[in-house]
């Protein structure tokens, strides 16, 4: 996903991460990116939000240490449900966003890298089934996503007057108009 998003964003000197802090798979993330910033020479600012640390917090933050392009860590929970919001404030920034769920491209993000959250739903009704059906839960595989789909939305790059790159959009799997 970041070097995705460095990539679209080349000049971009700063760059934030929205994340989930009641999330442990963030702290992972969020490990892995701060190492890939500092081998780029980047700049990296962390927010977190939660009830706690609110969006607004993130964005005040994020406006204080002019960044230039914003990564939201995937989370199923609480960041997908207020990821309307974020994209609004994205828009009012004018920031580049890479989000880990194509429905925020649906939205108006810039960009995705993920599973898309109704093939994970799909999924889940096949093991909901096999449940029903009189399989022990333990006895089920656990799976890991098998299709990760890039998806862009060029009207978003077109707003925030971006060119995206020829190889970024080469392996596009879907270009939103």
């Amino acid at each position: 996903m970041f070097q995705l998003l460095h990539e679209t964003t080349p000049n971009a000197a700063s760059i934030a991460v929205l994340s989930n802090p009641n999330n442990s798979v963030h702290k992972v993330f969020l490990r892995d990116i701060d190492a890939a910033t500092r081998l780029l020479g980047l700049e990296l600012a962390t927010f977190p939000i939660s009830q706690f640390d609110p969006i607004d917090t993130a964005f005040e933050g994020m406006r204080s240490a002019r960044v230039a392009a914003v990564m939201v860590l995937p989370d199923d929970a609480y960041l997908f449900n207020l990821r309307r919001r974020i994209i609004a404030k994205l828009d009012d920034a004018k920031l580049p966003s890479m989000f880990g769920l194509r429905e925020a491209v649906e939205d108006g993000a810039l960009m995705s890298y993920g599973e898309s959250l109704n093939r994970s739903h799909f999924r889940a009704a096949y093991f909901v089934d096999h449940v029903v059906s009189g399989w022990t839960p333990a006895d089920l595989p656990v799976e890991q996503p098998t299709k990760l789909e890039l998806v862009t939305n060029l009207k978003t790059a077109k707003t925030l007057g971006l060119t995206i790159p020829p190889a970024v959009l080469a392996r596009t799997d879907q270009v939103i108009d």
